[in-house]
């Protein structure tokens, strides 16, 4: 399968490829996932049982919430159409002692392999890179268990999310590589909720997303408008 026909561009794969060598280090061009994994896995651990439960962590990367989501018992498949970081990911396990299926491959083909093969499934920060939003939505659905909860989380299209993740974290600070986002992909709650019911999710919680990177802290919060997670279930 091309990169294109797997829903994803080159010039991502490349770009989060230059970032594979360091992704483990918390100081390193990675320093945001690391600051905000802690939050992520414990909005999935708050609503999942994670002991035995087989958890689909799309959009992979490096493998910091798949690690997370193994400690905690969980059975993880983690995806990603990056060589290089699987790579990543999978050297790590010798340093982490833990279990994760590690897997060069596409939303769309996890899908097919394992359709309603999982409790939970997991997209962080992946949604607003790919070309075609919907797909990837689709996608996450069906490789969902009746019952089973898909989590996300993104960017919100507002002023706040351009200062914050691209003039902020891109161009100020430097946090990120220029060119990482692209506000015109952004997705407000609004519109990724209606993708998650044309896929035949019901929309359970959206929560914002406080991150305040001069103190590194990291924090559930009411607000929105820059970065939030959300969980949704596929209906018994």
């Amino acid at each position: 399968m091309t990169p294109n026909a797997a829903n994803v561009s080159p010039e991502e794969i490349a770009r989060f490829g230059k970032l594979a060598a360091r992704w483990w280090d918390p100081d390193g061009e990675s320093r945001p996932l690391h600051d905000l994994n802690p939050v992520r896995f414990g909005y999935v651990a708050a609503r999942v049982d994670l002991r035995g439960a087989r958890v689909a962590d799309v959009g992979c990367g490096g493998g910091l919430l798949s690690e997370a989501l193994a400690r905690a018992g969980a059975q993880v498949v983690g995806i990603d159409l990056g060589e290089k970081v699987i790579e990543v990911a999978r050297l790590h396990l010798y340093e982490s002692d833990l279990q994760v299926d590690y897997r060069v491959q596409s939303s769309a083909a996890l899908a097919a392999a394992e359709p309603g093969g999982f409790d939970a499934a997991c997209c962080m920060e992946l949604v607003e890179h790919v070309p075609d939003p919907a797909a990837l939505v689709a996608d996450l659905a069906a490789m969902l268990k009746p019952g089973g909860r898909l989590f996300m989380s993104t960017l919100n299209r507002t002023p706040a999310a351009f200062g914050a993740a691209i003039l902020g974290a891109e161009y100020a600070l430097r946090l990120l590589p220029r060119g990482t986002h692209h506000y015109a992909q952004f997705l407000r709650p609004s519109e990724l909720a209606r993708l998650l019911r044309h896929a035949g999710l019901e929309l359970e919680d959206i929560s914002g997303l406080a991150y305040n990177p001069l103190t590194r802290k990291a924090a559930l919060s009411r607000i929105t408008a820059v970065n939030y997670l959300l969980c949704a279930r596929k209906p018994a």
